[in-house]
């Protein structure tokens, strides 16, 4: 599958970032933004999100195939690869299953186990939003409010609508296909031997993603890792407190 993708940055060694579930790219514009100054950055649309095509499959095998490809498109031998939520899954399946095209691994307030299905109330909202006759996005905002009080979290989703140009809007992410795979994207990520790279695993400290019993399960499958707490930021790290966010990045990357 051919990803759609935006590259920053003329200079420097290669950092590829992967957004989460629901996400896009543009999520990640202001700290891809900032990372330009030393680095060139591939941010990237995994399938079924922003941009990129849709597909029925999405395991985690499905989505490293895709950055494989990708990478081999744009002539890339090796990058540093920083992951977030099920970004974050995505690329430490990666560094299973095709650990020579990672330098350093940076993987973004995930753990690599088995979650509780969380999101399924946001799912339902999504299906009963009726997107093909909405009038504007005032109109699906007060819809979703109905059902999701966390006012970033209905901004967040309705950057997954566009407006079409008969009238209404159509979801950008291929929902239906998201939600078939929702069990295989929170399920456990395995490695067959350990990850001996650089690994910074960074978390919110205000999230309960990754916890203490977590980090020893993390060094078995990656011994290199470190741990980076960011304060005032819960699961969105990089948009809660993205100055202390780029601090810890760029000095584990540099």
């Amino acid at each position: 599958m051919k990803l759609n993708y935006k590259q920053y940055g003329d200079s420097g060694p290669y950092v590829v970032i992967v957004h989460g579930l629901f996400g896009m790219l543009d999520n990640w514009h202001n700290m891809a933004k900032s990372l330009s100054a030393h680095f060139k950055v591939v941010s990237v649309d995994v399938r079924n999100h922003g941009n990129s095509a849709h597909h029925p499959s999405m395991t985690y095998e499905d989505i490293c195939d895709d950055f494989n490809e990708l990478l081999k498109d744009l002539s890339i031998p090796k990058a540093h690869f920083i992951g977030h939520s099920m970004g974050g899954k995505a690329v430490m399946k990666l560094a299973d299953l095709h650990p020579g095209l990672i330098d350093k691994l940076c993987v973004v307030d995930i753990a690599p186990k088995k979650y509780k299905p969380g999101h399924l109330a946001i799912f339902d909202a999504m299906f009963k939003l009726p997107v093909n006759t909405l009038s504007s996005r005032k109109e699906a905002e007060a819809l979703l409010s109905e059902s999701i009080d966390d006012v970033g979290i209905r901004l967040f989703i309705l950057k997954n609508i566009d407006r079409c140009k008969t009238g209404g809007y159509e979801w950008k992410m291929g929902l239906e296909n998201i939600y078939k795979n929702y069990e295989t994207i929170i399920n456990r990520v395995t490695v067959s031997w350990p990850f001996s790279n650089e690994t910074l695993f960074i978390k919110g400290a205000k999230s309960n993603y990754i916890s203490t019993e977590d980090e020893s399960t993390i060094l078995e499958m990656f011994p290199n890792a470190e741990f980076a707490t960011i304060p005032k930021a819960g699961h969105w790290v990089h948009a809660e407190n993205p100055e202390a966010f780029y601090t810890v990045l760029e000095d584990f990357l540099l």
